[in-house]
Order: C-alpha cells, then structure tokens, then sequence
C-alpha cells in the first residue's frame, strides 16, 4: 500500500497540491482521474520520487519515502515498475533487449537467467517468441504490452502507469486494462495508473481518486461513481448530455428492479 498525508506541492507561486491525503491499495487497480491541470501528474511524480514535497509524507507501507538514505531509496525503487505513456521504449533494442534492460541496470543475473526472465514476462503478456523484433516492427498495442513487460521483469511491488491507453483504440484499450488488473491482482502490487479514459474508470477502478484544483475531490471504486451525490465527480465523468442521460436511465432501471 501506498498513502500520503498532507501533500502538498508549489513551484514557486504555483500551488499545485494542496493537503492531499489518500490510500493506493495492494491487489487493486488505483486510478488518478481530473481534468488538465487539477494535479495528476504531479501527484504521480511524488509517489514515485521524481518531485520531492513542499510539505506531507509519501509512505510506502509504514516508511517515509522522502527520508530515507540514497541506497534505501535505491532499494525501493528496485521494486517500482513504471510504464511510460509513449511506452519509452528504446527503437535500437529488440524486444527481448528492451525487457533486459532493466535487469542489466539493477541486477547481477547470469545471461541464461535474464533470458529466462524475458521469455517469461513475454508469456505474462501473451507476447511469446517476439524476443528478437524491434518495437518499430510491432503495433503499437503490442508495444504497450512489451512496455508492461519490461516495467514487470523485477517482479515490482508497485507498478506505476502513465496514460496507458494514451492512443490506444478502444477495443486495445480494453484488452491492456484488463492485462494490467490481471497482473495487479495475481501478483498483489500496488498500482497507480493516471488516466483520462472513462472506460477505465467504469471498468478497472477499483479505486478511483478524482483530483480538482489540486485537492482530493472524491474517492471511491467503479460501483459508487452511478450513485454518489458528489457534483465535482458527475460534472467530470458525465461531461456530456447524452452520458448524463445513460446514467439517468441506469439509475431508473437499477431501482425499478430493487
């Protein structure tokens, strides 16, 4: 698990975060949602490191990400796993180098073990005998999943997912949310995926943060968004007036049958 406690992020007069304290739980797919600007992608950046807080905690379990020595931080982040919007991977290693890469950085694996350990990320991601190719000979949902391979291939404790679905179409889209919730739940990690796909949020969230302005605006899973009374998430799930009314007649049928 994952939690913070009163973070808060300012570049220079800009107040970006503002006290947010939440949960990111072990086993499930949590979704930070909001509209542009509202934090979400600063708010990743703290719970991975990359930004420090102008104030509040980041605690991974029970320790405080932002005081620990160098090497303990090292070890942490041995155990992240991050998947990249534009995937980041390297177009001069195939696919089979692209997944090593990791191990090569962080680990003193022999090669037969690394090998291993790409065959079997490949098989976790219905990718098998692609080792050799090279990403810019694959579609860019395949792509994705060698993304997600290489982000698993230290078997992380938590796995971090920016946009994943960012130019996906929707059919792709569907099958990458239901790989990253299948391996969030077999392997219990901690996931956080920033997102700004609805079908996700409805589909794989079951733990959703809706940020505004900042602030935590709303916080529940995927079975709460139809009935909750909260304004700021229905002005920002059901934008449009023909989603409003999908939800409407949903509610209609949901307690006709009760």
């Amino acid at each position: 698990m994952i939690r913070t406690e009163n973070l808060e992020k300012s570049f220079g007069e800009n107040h970006v975060l503002k006290g947010v304290s939440t949960e990111f739980y072990s086993g499930k797919p949590n979704l930070i949602i909001g509209s542009s600007g509202a934090g979400k992608t600063v708010l990743l950046k703290l719970l991975i490191g990359l930004f420090e807080p102008t104030d509040g905690k980041v605690y991974y379990d029970d320790t405080d990400l932002f005081s620990l020595s160098d090497e303990a931080l090292r070890q942490i982040r041995m155990k992240v796993g991050m998947l990249f919007q534009g995937n980041a991977l390297f177009d001069s290693m195939s696919v089979g180098e692209n997944i090593r890469f990791p191990m090569d950085m962080f680990t003193n694996k022999t090669a037969a073990e690394k090998e291993k350990r790409v065959d079997e990320c490949l098989e976790m991601v219905n990718m098998e005998g692609i080792n050799e190719r090279f990403p810019s000979e694959v579609s860019g949902g395949m792509q994705k999943r060698v993304g997600i391979a290489r982000a698993m291939v230290l078997e992380p404790k938590y796995l971090f997912c920016d946009e994943p679905n960012s130019g996906l179409d929707p059919q792709t889209s569907i099958l990458i949310d239901e790989l990253i919730c299948d391996l969030t739940n077999r392997n219990n990690i901690t996931t956080v995926i920033n997102t700004h796909d609805m079908n996700s949020v409805m589909g794989i969230g079951d733990n959703i943060v809706l940020l505004k302005d900042g602030q935590l605006a709303w916080q529940g899973d995927k079975t709460q968004v139809l009935e909750s009374d909260s304004e700021v998430l229905q002005d920002f799930i059901f934008a449009s007036p023909f989603l409003r009314r999908l939800r409407e007649d949903a509610l209609k049928t949901r307690h006709a049958q009760e």
